[in-house]
């Protein structure tokens, strides 16, 4: 039997790291070459890594949840025609030659961690050691305690923290939990003595368990160290947030993650995956190219009624006609009018590259955060051949399936605002972009027409451009021909 290793792949290009999102396989499994194995978040997109092996699954290298650099292994498959199937990781047989194989300093940590099918075999958890030949027992909890005495007795062992001196037998071992610090049992950290089981009565514990209190954390004030039914209502009272804007019920998916302060007035969330790369590219242009921001102030009247035929048009029936469409056919044509705005600065090599071709970035708030994928040579579709690109681009966007392709190598951006009722804004740069066109909400407002003071339909547009590419004249002149189309979509036709 050959025991083969999986090193995460640079599914981007110049990927260095990605998050497990979700094992689809579990220790002893059987799978075949080709098979999706594991889902990773990399580049602001879900990727589907397949098993380039068939074989049997003895160990997962990466828990879920976890980042791992590129080239780091992520799984470990049995393979040739002698393989047996993998005992549950749980047991004894679990690390196999495979397992004593490995070098220690190999993978995430010493101990390696993989999900198991849900069964009575192999539930929650598994862990194997990253070198041993044999699974890391799981710590045993310490027994319950005898009935309190009134002599003295020795605090818990091993001690999480230093403890008060020891107290009669009663109340020790609820001092010793309660001398467990905030912040460690904030972040999740255990000690054998918060293992100790705490003393109340059955009615006690079920109220404890409504309430959301966990009995570790209760001051006992019952004979012999007792929590009482007191004891926990107080707690819950004390520990309850109030006057707060957001509370832990609520639906808030952005906090899962996270954890809690000891007086649940604050949720850390730890920043990583789309939001931290999402933050690193916005930090880097906005500190790197100089940005400078138009506005202009329009009457896209003419182009409400164009979506108004479009979407009775049967060749568009299959697909969604927003204003955005309308938008994004005046931001290329601007571009063919304006083609010293497709550009991009190398500050390494001192050069600014012009691009021949437009990939029209079009950007989407996602659960996961903001993405930018780009439509691959937009300049060359009509109208409806755009209607299509935009449809599956952003349905892919929010399904989190974007590939890492798609959102390289962009050229204009468009950022559409109005669709959360925002008139207008500053938008940042899409890093190696020279411009990013945010597109207002689109209001019934008083406008002069013909001399008259009607009710038109008015729009706020806004472009922010690189000063070291684009010059106040170009990025005037780019945005009046944007703002031109929008108010009469025929001129599209001449400039087309």
């Amino acid at each position: 039997m050959t025991t083969q290793r999986f090193p995460l792949p640079d599914v981007g290009e110049g990927l260095t790291e990605a998050e497990i999102v979700e094992w689809r396989v579990a220790v002893g499994d059987t799978v075949t070459v080709n098979q999706v194995i594991v889902e990773i978040e990399s580049a602001k997109s879900l990727v589907e890594l397949p098993s380039p092996w068939a074989g049997t699954v003895t160990a997962l290298l990466a828990d879920e949840g976890t980042t791992v650099d590129v080239g780091t292994a992520i799984v470990e498959i049995a393979t040739g025609s002698d393989d047996a199937p993998a005992p549950a990781a749980d047991g004894p047989a679990a690390s196999g030659s495979a397992g004593a194989a490995a070098p220690a300093d190999e993978g995430s940590g010493s101990v390696l961690v993989g999900y198991g099918t849900g069964d009575a075999a192999g539930s929650g958890r598994r862990r194997r050691r990253a070198g041993g030949g044999s699974p890391a027992p799981e710590p045993a909890p310490a027994p319950r305690p005898a009935a309190p005495a009134p002599q003295p007795a020795p605090a818990p062992k091993p001690a999480p923290a230093p403890s008060p001196a020891p107290a009669p037998a009663g109340p020790s071992i609820e001092r010793a939990l309660s001398s467990v610090p905030a912040d460690a049992a904030a972040s999740g950290a255990t000690s054998s003595a918060q293992r100790v089981r705490v003393l109340a009565k059955p009615p006690v514990r079920k109220l404890a368990k409504d309430l959301g209190v966990d009995l570790a954390s209760v001051q006992p004030t019952g004979p012999g160290g007792i929590v009482t039914r007191e004891d926990v209502v107080a707690h819950s009272e004390s520990a309850a947030p109030k006057g707060l804007a957001t509370y832990p019920d609520d639906d808030q998916p952005w906090l899962a993650s996270g954890s809690v302060s000891t007086d649940g007035r604050q949720t850390r969330v730890p920043v990583k995956s789309v939001r931290k790369r999402t933050a690193e590219a916005m930090v880097a242009s906005a500190f790197t190219a100089p940005h400078v921001t138009v506005f202009q102030t329009i009457d896209v009247t003419k182009t409400m009624k164009l979506v108004a035929r479009l979407k009775e048009d049967r060749d568009f029936a299959d697909v969604r006609v927003t204003p955005l469409l309308v938008a994004a056919k005046a931001v290329l044509l601007a571009v063919n009018r304006h083609p010293e705005i497709n550009a991009s600065w190398d500050d390494a090599a001192q050069e600014i590259v012009y691009k021949h071709y437009v990939n029209l970035g079009i950007a989407a708030a996602t659960p996961r955060g903001l993405v930018v994928p780009n439509i691959k040579d937009a300049h060359t579709l009509d109208l409806l051949g755009l209607a299509k690109a935009i449809a599956g681009l952003t349905s892919t966007a929010r399904a989190g399936r974007t590939p890492p392709a798609d959102m390289a190598d962009g050229s204009v951006t468009i950022t559409n605002v109005g669709i959360f009722g925002t008139d207008t804004g500053t938008p940042i740069l899409n890093p190696g972009e020279a411009a990013i066109l945010a597109f207002g909400a689109i209001r019934k407002q008083p406008w002069v027409h013909k001399g008259k003071v009607k009710p038109r339909w008015v729009t706020q547009l806004a472009l922010s451009f690189d000063h070291r590419l684009v010059d106040g004249e170009l990025g005037a002149r780019f945005l009046a021909d944007v703002a031109k189309v929008l108010e009469d979509p025929a001129r599209g036709l001449v400039w087309g």
